[in-house]
């Protein structure tokens, strides 16, 4: 038999635990961005379109929270409202770039295009609301599922928290007996409408809103990243990161842990990239097997410094997680080689 459900946690604000204290977590960061939306445009004082960008935890009651990171009951959530004038001819471009530059970001930051497909949304799998919406989709261990959805959105939501604006200024009209004047005033100016300089009308902006969750991207990322290959006859499991995006950029290693010249070379390296990167310090075990553990957690380029950077050329050897090769850079040319391979300038 089915049971009514909600998908929104319900939980109590203060000390009555009664029907006047009800509150609930949101189950989305969007409606934050719509409140504060005549905020950002009268302060910024920016021209159609324009958009609106927030990340931060968001809550469902989910009856079945599956698969690692998935899908959980609390989760990360990024969203992009993107404000575009009305008109039936306007949205559909802005639509569809954002399809494509959506798409172009997941493969900038190393997801992998063979695993990445499209879902259209239609007729009953279309939101009331949405005039389209495109998921983006990802082919996970275990399935093919909703990676980033690209909604149009219309000026629904806008218009939602007009008609909310406006019940609580006839409230307050009401109360202070202002009623006719505040009326009219408040329904010929609506809390969320826009006034178009160059037209000269004012009108409710539509929506372009994509959506992404942090988790599952983090979840894409991993399975994108995850390979296998032979080393010398060795099988070696790494993680391909994109360096923009591997959580430790460079593994900083001396040669040997026990002569303090090369010790003191190799730390004082280590401490100049600490403060550009996230680096991490490994001295123990053959070069080798530290190499290895680097690769596993997807550390794009390992340092080495030995025995020739102190008493020769002052030079390091720098290796690249993905093809194994090595170079040698001198000690001062190091940052700038990384800041290029890294960061793209």
């Amino acid at each position: 038999m089915p049971r009514d459900f909600n998908l929104m946690f319900q939980t109590y604000v203060g000390a009555m635990s009664d029907a006047s204290s009800v509150a609930y977590l949101r189950p989305e960061t969007a409606q934050g961005i719509f409140i504060n939306y005549k905020n950002v445009l009268m302060t910024s004082r920016q021209k159609l379109p324009f958009g609106i960008a927030q990340i931060g935890k968001a809550f469902r009651n989910e009856i079945t929270p599956r698969n690692f990171i998935f899908r959980s009951r609390e989760f990360e959530q990024m969203e992009i409202e993107y404000f575009i004038p009305p008109g039936d001819d306007v949205w559909q471009p802005f639509h569809e770039k954002w399809i494509a530059d959506a798409e172009e970001f997941l493969k900038m930051v190393g997801l992998k295009e063979e695993l990445m497909g499209y879902d259209v949304h239609e007729g009953d799998g279309l939101a009331h609301y949405a005039r389209a919406c495109t998921d983006i989709t990802f082919r996970f261990p275990f399935g093919v599922q909703e990676l980033m959805g690209i909604a149009a959105r219309g000026d629904f939501d806008l218009q939602s928290h007009n008609k909310g604006s406006h019940c609580l200024i006839l409230l307050i009209t009401i109360v202070s007996q202002l009623i006719y004047r505040t009326i009219c005033t408040s329904i010929q100016n609506p809390v969320q409408d826009y006034f178009d300089e160059e037209t000269k009308e004012k009108f409710v902006p539509h929506v372009i809103e994509p959506s992404l969750g942090v988790d599952r991207l983090i979840l894409a990322l991993i399975c994108s990243a995850y390979a296998e290959d032979e080393i010398n006859g060795e099988k070696r499991n790494y993680l391909s990161f994109h360096p923009s995006i591997a959580p430790v950029k460079v593994a900083v290693l001396p040669l040997v842990k026990n002569k303090e010249p090369l010790v003191k070379a190799a730390r004082g390296l280590f401490e100049q990239l600490q403060r550009r990167w996230n680096v991490s310090w490994d001295q123990s075990g053959a070069i080798g097997r530290r190499y290895r553990r680097a690769d596993e957690i997807g550390v794009p380029f390992c340092v080495t410094v030995d025995f020739e950077t102190i008493e020769d050329d002052g030079a390091v050897t720098v290796r690249d997680r993905d093809s194994t090769e090595q170079v040698r850079i001198p000690m001062d040319e190091v940052i700038p080689y990384l800041s290029k391979m890294i960061d793209g300038y």
